[in-house]
């Protein structure tokens, strides 16, 4: 089966708004600072590995 490619135009996306988790409570990156805003577009993310024991 062949993936469909469906494109939309600028005026159908929907704005997401990314939150996250900051000293114990979510708010969303848009509030934060210019230096914030940087740090957290430079985290990076890990999948820990899951053992049997």
């Amino acid at each position: 089966m062949q993936a469909q490619s469906i494109e939309l135009k600028e005026e159908e996306r929907t704005r997401c708004e990314v939150w996250t988790r900051v000293m114990g409570y979510h708010r969303p990156v848009t509030s934060f600072n210019p230096g914030k805003q940087s740090e957290h577009s430079d985290r990076q993310f890990f999948h820990e590995n899951k053992t049997g024991h």
